[in-house]
């Protein structure tokens, strides 16, 4: 098996405009002695996101910043997967949440999304099973077109209505197994330590750290 290619300390470029996400992935990195730098604040241009995978997702984001940075970049592409619905929304968990909700352009309305989801596993009547998880994948691209793929996943049950105001996307309907409280209520050192985000951040370390 190849080894994972390491990533030295300094700037690490992180191919995303969610600021959610950035907090996240900031207070993942910054024990490690890097430096994140967030695309939008270099103003880097957004890619279309055309993969029909997390994967795909992720690798175009990644390989887009890298270039037009001229450095290592850290992208994540992530979504919710629920059990009853086939896997949906899945990659396609932030279109659930487009909405023209502000003056000017579209934005995205979370609660409509997490709305969205309850009403089609209501429809599918009280019995139906309300298990999912959340799927982090994490991709490293080097301006030489040189990549590393890291996946995590985060098990639970969707609950309704939402509760708490601690996460952001469907944090507040997600309740992780073994915890009473969903996402959005949990402290967010807790949720680090046991998010998907986290699970794939340590296959990260453990490959590309020394």
């Amino acid at each position: 098996m190849t080894k994972a290619r390491k990533l030295s300390p300094g700037k690490l470029i992180i191919a995303s405009h969610n600021q959610g996400k950035l907090r996240e992935i900031r207070a993942l990195l910054t024990p490690f002695g890097i430096e994140p730098v967030s695309a939008g604040e270099l103003n880097l241009p957004e890619p279309e996101e055309t993969g029909t995978t997390f994967a795909e997702n992720a690798l175009i984001k990644a390989h887009a910043s890298a270039q037009g940075a001229d450095c290592v970049a850290l992208s994540d592409d992530s979504g919710l997967c629920v059990n009853a619905l086939n896997g949906a929304p899945g990659v396609y968990t932030a279109d659930w949440a487009e909405a023209d909700i502000y003056e000017g352009g579209p934005g995205r309305d979370w609660y409509m999304a997490m709305g969205k989801v309850e009403g089609k596993l209501a429809e599918l009547g009280p019995e139906t099973d309300r298990s999912a998880y959340f799927v982090c994948t994490l991709a490293l691209a080097w301006p030489d077109g040189h990549s590393e793929i890291f996946e995590g996943r985060a098990h639970g049950n969707l609950v309704w209505p939402p509760r708490g105001k601690l996460g952001f996307g469907y944090d507040p309907v997600f309740q992780p197994i073994g915890f009473e409280q969903t996402f959005a209520q949990l402290d967010p050192q807790k949720k680090h330590e046991m998010s998907h985000r986290a699970n794939a951040f340590n296959k990260l370390v453990e490959a590309c750290f020394d």
